[in-house]
């Protein structure tokens, strides 16, 4: 049994969708580095949240270890490198908080703006201070927004409701999606210089880490309120701090921080600061929905599919059209490689009718860990596929062909070492084998396939149907082909069980049978 090592609070959601899968879900909270060092020794997932500290020393004791899940949308916690080189899939649950980190920001805005939290102090330690609390509004104001990504958009939206001009940096944003959210797109010290409110939604990175600081600051209106609800560390602090002090800027609302928990900070002690202890995903809808996407990232990571969330992979996205040819593209690897006896190191991959016209990377990575994971002892996963075949000299080139194999709409074919193997998804999802060696046939993957070349003559098939009988091992399906020309056929047989090897040798021995070839994944 598969077991899921989890050191931090996560949904009951998430815990269950786990035990559903049939894995041992190992639920440790509180621990050490050391105790969970020594729990990680045996575990195949570990699922953390932010206070969890996933470095290279704790993947090291993680000998069996397939994937880290991440209960949220940061990774500061997770050495993703060192996990990449030992193959360890890493998955986050990238838009699980969005709405809540979007909705906190809202409200950091507005609270920064009335002077909410100062004004409530007031009150309730006995001052009553209407004057000194007076605020600015929202509407015709505006607002500057780092990072238009899932977060990002969601608090345009939210802006325009209020009435505000937004104005946008993200190097990675095309003129169209900025124009399709309303916003206009400028430089960064532009936005910093124009922005009456300035919102961070970013990556904390070596290069976004002080993005903000005090030059930057200097760039601003003297009414600039700064809200970060993003990443610590993306503002400096002290900058920050220095700024609101002097008058450079207004004031401030921040939710994370560089180091956590933090519990002192020049920005404390400024009344016109407002300050969360990192709230932004802090609602039960977020909490649930981190902890079941993150189940079934893992699950999915454990079963070794796909993992949509993966940040480590060579090819993250994949198209809906593309996604239900992944398990045909890893099973035609796996059935390649023994159909070529393990020795083609140069394999050519078709990708035929109208998947080739999407991105079939993904697709070319599941063909790798197919061809690769029966020849090597690790484990071998989307992660480390392509290192994998690397080290062991196997090259994998792709292209696309208008015309599918065999006539199918569309289908996958490999090509190397003198044979050729191709496949393809039926309408009810199936995934099925429609050529070998040029050969069509058609017959569903089956755990224990067995290929027998032979001439086409009459009582090939009554022959070898007699020696399966006579060593009672039973044929669960038979499909035959016949050359293009005429002269040779094939027998692809299904079977419950490994076909004997006595039973191979007997039927290799028949006349007129060239060649028997197990395609039983290792």
């Amino acid at each position: 049994m598969t077991r899921v090592l989890v050191t931090e609070k996560l949904a009951e959601a998430g815990l269950d969708l786990l035990r559903e899968a049939g894995h041992e879900v190992d639920v440790r909270l509180g621990c050490t580095p050391e105790e969970i060092h020594a729990a990680i020794a045996t575990a195949d997932a570990l699922i953390v949240r932010s206070a969890t500290t996933v470095d290279a020393a704790m993947l090291k004791a993680a000998s069996q270890l397939t994937v880290v899940g991440r209960a949220g949308v940061g990774l500061d916690n997770v050495d993703v490198d060192v996990a990449t080189a030992r193959g360890v899939i890493v998955a986050n649950a990238p838009t699980a908080n969005s709405i809540s980190a979007a909705e906190h920001t809202m409200a950091m805005i507005l609270a920064v703006a009335r002077n909410v939290p100062q004004a409530h102090r007031a009150l309730v330690d006995g001052r009553w201070e209407r004057s000194q609390w007076s605020g600015t509004e929202l509407h015709d104001k505006t607002l500057g927004v780092v990072g238009l990504g899932n977060i990002g958009g969601l608090v345009v939206e939210r802006a325009r409701a209020f009435g505000m001009r937004v104005i946008g940096h993200d190097p990675f944003v095309s003129d169209d999606r900025a124009a399709e959210l309303g916003v206009e797109l400028v430089e960064l010290n532009d936005l910093v210089a124009e922005a009456d409110f300035l919102t961070l939604h970013l990556a904390r990175t070596p290069e976004t880490v002080n993005l903000i600081d005090a030059s930057r600051l200097a760039l601003a209106k003297p009414n600039l309120r700064v809200i970060n609800v993003a990443r610590g560390g993306i503002v400096n602090e002290h900058d920050l701090a220095a700024a609101v002090a002097d008058g450079t800027i207004a004031g401030a609302a921040i939710d994370v921080f560089e180091t956590e928990p933090k519990t002192t900070s020049p920005l404390f002690d400024l009344p016109q600061v407002v300050v969360t202890p990192h709230l932004g995903a802090s609602t039960a809808e977020a909490q649930d929905r981190a902890g079941v996407t993150i189940a079934e990232q893992v699950n999915l990571a454990l079963a070794g599919d796909f993992v949509p969330f993966a940040v480590n992979v060579a090819a993250r996205g994949v198209s809906d059209v593309v996604r239900p040819f992944l398990p045909l593209a890893e099973q035609l690897g796996a059935r390649f490689s023994r159909l070529v006896g393990g020795r083609a190191e140069a394999i050519d991959v078709v990708f035929a009718g109208e998947i080739g016209g999407f991105d079939c990377r993904m697709a070319e990575l599941a063909v790798l860990k197919g061809v690769v994971s029966g020849r090597v002892d690790e484990p071998v996963s989307y992660v480390n596929a392509e290192e994998v075949a690397d080290r062991i000299g196997i090259k994998v080139r792709s292209r696309t062909s208008s015309r599918s194999p065999s006539g199918h709409l569309n289908g996958i074919k490999l090509e190397g070492d003198g044979h050729t193997l191709a496949g393809t998804v039926s309408p009810a999802g199936d995934v099925r084998i429609i050529a070998i060696d040029d050969i069509a046939i058609d017959i569903p993957v089956a755990d224990h396939l067995l290929v027998v070349l032979n001439d086409d003559t009459p009582g090939m098939i009554g022959r070898v149907g007699k020696l399966f009988g006579d060593a009672e091992v039973n044929i669960d399906d038979m499909h035959l082909g016949r050359g293009p020309g005429g002269g040779r056929a094939i027998m692809v047989i299904a079977t419950a069980q490994p076909v004997p090897d006595a039973v191979v040798a007997t039927v290799s021995a028949l006349d007129q049978i060239h060649s028997v070839q197990s395609l039983d994944l290792l």
